[in-house]
């Protein structure tokens, strides 16, 4: 009395096939559950025993040996109560074993017996059908998330009484499904906010242009109302669609969040603002055993915005070091190494101090000097280094405010510039594994474009200590997508000069005198 089926096993992004056998032996009614499961899982023995029990049939009262297998693959969460429940089932002779050849099957049961939606049915049904695996059972509101992946069959259940119905090719009765309550859908605000809103700024609202197109990174810092948190939530309305894959791997990470995907891939860059006192854990990714994708994931191919900057922790700052530069972000943990993706466009804003005067004209700031170092140094300078284009701001005055919607490009006019940058550096990147100007690293920069006319305004401010290493790579990848904009095959000096005053974080102003 030995029967088998199979769920998935979620690590990271990655999903690994799970078999889960069930074995009716001759002993003491007792249930065992092994294969290394987590606290939640180890009580799905008695979630399944209630629902198999309020779905019209018998738990076997014998000796009941459930084995997860591998057994040496951490196994976390509810999704594998269906598989466990069908394999007794099976095993029972219930149900017919070979009704659930090549199936995979997910979801969490109620003590009701109805199926309850369940996190990461986007990436374990990925890893089905790359596993050769041709159906995939799930929650009923979940089915329209699993049938984004192509070649697979997908049944959705509301009950277990429903499942068990079909196998055995009963009338399959109706049941009320149960709501998705994971979590919202992710915010989506391209369609909101525009960037005709933003009044003045006009210096700001070009360097998140060339950003767009580019993907680079910003830093924005002023006094309090100037306009950086409503530029920075614009630039998302900037940036083209998602292309298919891009959208999959993004909607994969979201699922895995515990996001509702019943309306389709994900097909809009992702926007991420966390508030300043979250954890590294929250931002990064992390949890007990087996890591969960934190804001740097979720925010993949997208925004993280992170405003007040030097009011986050020292640490979260510090530990975005690493995936600024791999795209990627490993978490270590006791029992698994868990890899997510990371290739996010990161916009830093910030106060030039606690009060937020120092160095605003017109205005007294009351901190001491020791305040305004103490608050600066909160942002470390290898985290300053990794961002591309530093952006001052100056405050609104009047003639700004009375002037404001006059001649204010809306975010549609300024998107078409972006897509266009962005095509040719496609063209110019083809055959490479990367696309925007944002990506492309150092060495092939130097040796597989033109170095840009001149490039010896980097190399002297190398030379002076105003830039590092990493600095003048900046310098050259800014440059390029200004020429982009300009539709330019290559960056001129006056590209080049831009670029660098771009990259040290001129006053604004300077940018038009660096060029002249």
């Amino acid at each position: 009395m030995l029967a088998s089926t199979w769920s998935v096993a979620l690590v990271g992004v990655e999903g690994r096939m799970v078999q889960v056998e069930a074995d009716i032996g001759g002993g003491l009614p007792k249930t065992v559950l092994i294969g290394l499961p987590d606290a939640a899982l180890y009580q799905s023995r008695d979630r399944c025993k209630a629902a198999v029990s309020n779905s019209g049939h018998t738990w076997p009262v014998a000796l009941l040996t459930i084995n997860l297998s591998p057994a040496a693959l951490p196994k976390t969460g509810s999704h594998y109560d269906l598989a466990i429940a069908a394999a007794v089932l099976a095993a029972s002779g219930i149900v017919p074993l070979e009704a659930l050849s090549r199936t995979a099957l997910l979801g969490e049961l109620g003590l009701d017996g109805r199926l309850r939606p369940v996190p990461g049915v986007l990436p374990a049904t990925l890893a089905a059908a790359r596993a050769g695996f041709t159906r995939v059972i799930v929650p009923l509101r979940q089915a329209p998330e699993a049938s984004l992946v192509d070649g697979v069959d997908v049944l959705g259940f509301a009950s277990l009484s429903q499942l068990v119905a079909e196998l055995r090719g009963d009338p399959v009765p109706l049941v009320d499904p149960v709501e998705l309550t994971v979590t919202t859908s992710p915010d989506d605000r391209a369609g909101v906010l525009d960037l005709a809103d933003v009044v003045g700024q006009e210096e700001a609202k070009w360097a998140l242009e060339v950003a767009a197109a580019g993907r680079h990174h910003m830093f924005l810092h002023g006094p309090p109302g100037a306009g950086k948190t409503m530029l920075a939530s614009r630039l998302p309305g900037l940036l083209p669609d998602l292309e298919p894959a891009d959208a999959l791997e993004v909607s994969a990470v979201h699922s895995l969040a515990g996001f509702d995907l019943s309306g389709g891939l994900m097909t809009r860059p992702p926007y991420v603002d966390p508030h300043h006192s979250a954890s590294v854990a929250s931002i990064v990714g992390g949890g007990p055993r087996i890591a969960r994708p934190g804001a740097i994931s979720r925010a993949h191919r997208g925004v993280l915005f992170l405003d007040e900057a030097p009011e986050f922790a020292p640490q979260v700052l510090d530990a975005l070091r690493t995936p600024l530069e791999a795209g990627t972000v490993s978490i270590a943990r006791s029992e698994l190494n868990t890899r997510f993706p990371a290739a996010f466009q990161l916009v830093l804003a910030a106060n030039p101090c606690p009060c937020g005067m120092a160095a605003t004209p017109g205005a007294e700031c009351r901190c001491p000097p020791t305040s305004v170092r103490r608050y600066a140094d909160k942002i470390s300078g290898p985290v300053r280094d990794r961002v591309d284009i530093a952006q001052a701001f100056l405050p609104l005055r009047r003639s700004h405010l009375k002037a404001a919607g006059s001649d204010s490009e809306p975010s549609a006019r300024v998107a078409e510039r972006v897509v266009e940058a962005r095509g040719r550096q496609q063209n110019r990147l083809r055959g490479t594994p990367w696309r925007t100007n944002g990506e492309v690293p150092g060495p092939y920069l130097r040796r597989g474009l033109p170095p840009p006319h001149g490039a010896q305004l980097a190399w002297d401010a190398l030379d002076r200590g105003r830039l590092s290493a990493r600095g003048v790579d900046k310098v050259f990848r800014l440059a390029w997508s200004v020429a982009d904009l300009a539709g330019r095959d290559r960056p001129s000096r006056d590209d080049t000069a831009l670029a660098l005053a771009m990259r040290r974080g001129e006053q604004p102003g300077t940018l038009t005198r660096e060029v002249g």
